[in-house]
C-alpha cells in the first residue's frame, strides 16, 4: 500500500457519549507539514424515501441543536453496531411512520460530512407500503408523520421548508437514478 497523504502521529479522545466521540488528531502531511484535525465519530444511519400513490412520507421533529422543527425523510441509527443497513432502514421506517415496505431498493451510500465526521448513511427507496403502529423512541417525542404529494415535497425543497441535508441529497440521488 502507498504511503497515505496524511499520517496520524497522535490521537486524543476529547469527548464521548452514547451517540458520538470527538477526537483530536495530530497529523503530518505528505510534505512534512504538521497539522491538527478534529474528527467526530458517529455510527452510520439510514434514510428512507417511502413513496406510494404519488406521495412521499415525511416526518417532522424538533431538532435541538438548531432549536426548530423540520420536515425530513424518516432516518436514524441503532444501538446495535452490527445491524445491516437494510434492517436499519426497515426498523426506522416502521418506528417513525408505522410503515412496512414490501420493496426496499438501496440507492446508494453517502457521507454526512466527511470533512469533519466519519458518519455515512445509506439511502433506500421504499414502496408497496402497509400501515402499522408507530413505535417512537423517547428522543422522538412530538414527532409527526405525514404524506405529501411529490410536487408539494419538491416545492418544500425549493422554498427551504426542508433544510435537512440528507433528505435533499437522498432526493437528488433518487432523482438521478430515476427512482423519483
Amino acid at each position: 500500500m502507498d504511503d497515505p497523504e496524511i499520517r496520524t502521529t497522535a490521537s486524543t479522545l476529547v469527548y464521548e457519549n452514547r451517540w458520538m466521540r470527538l477526537r483530536e488528531d495530530a497529523i503530518v502531511r505528505a510534505d512534512g507539514t504538521p497539522g491538527l484535525y478534529g474528527v467526530v465519530e458517529k455510527v452510520d444511519f439510514a434514510v428512507v424515501a417511502a413513496v406510494q400513490d404519488g406521495a412521499i412520507h415525511l416526518v417532522e421533529q424538533y431538532r435541538y441543536a438548531v432549536g426548530a422543527r423540520f420536515w425530513e425523510m424518516p432516518q436514524g441509527t441503532s444501538d446495535d453496531p452490527g445491524i445491516e443497513p437494510l434492517a436499519l432502514a426497515r426498523a426506522e421506517l416502521r418506528e417513525e411512520t408505522g410503515l412496512v415496505a414490501a420493496s426496499m431498493v438501496h440507492a446508494g451510500r453517502l457521507f454526512q460530512g466527511y470533512g469533519y465526521s466519519t458518519q455515512a448513511y445509506d439511502v433506500f427507496f421504499a414502496t408497496d407500503l402497509e400501515q402499522h403502529d408507530v413505535h417512537l423512541d423517547v428522543e422522538e417525542q412530538g414527532l409527526v408523520a405525514r404524506a405529501f404529494g411529490l410536487a408539494a415535497f419538491e416545492t418544500m425543497l425549493r422554498d427551504g421548508t426542508i433544510r435537512d441535508a440528507s433528505t435533499v441529497a437522498a432526493f437528488g440521488l433518487l432523482r438521478l437514478k430515476g427512482l423519483l
